[in-house]
């Protein structure tokens, strides 16, 4: 099992500036929704966006710690637009 605190602790170690949020989806430690709001996303396409996120919790999905992630990035102008609306 692995705590929300360690997947943002996780992301915040591959992209410093990140804004993260961390919802375990059952309860169980292992099934989490992440939002990350991260400026090295400029220019970036989704799943490019998705890779960054992915390589930074590597280990944890490899060792099945993590089961299911669902996954929602933004830049921060993105996440304004969505905060605002």
């Amino acid at each position: 099992m692995i705590t929300p605190q360690q997947v943002e602790l996780m992301i915040k170690a591959e992209l410093p500036d990140a804004q993260v949020q961390v919802q375990d989806l059952t309860g169980g430690g292992d099934h989490y929704q992440v939002t990350v709001v991260s400026s090295q996303f400029a220019g970036k396409g989704l799943v490019q966006q998705h890779q960054l996120v992915y390589g930074a919790l590597q280990q944890a999905m490899s060792t099945e710690a993590i089961h299911a992630l669902a996954l929602k990035t933004y830049t921060p102008e993105a996440w304004q637009t969505t905060a605002v609306s």
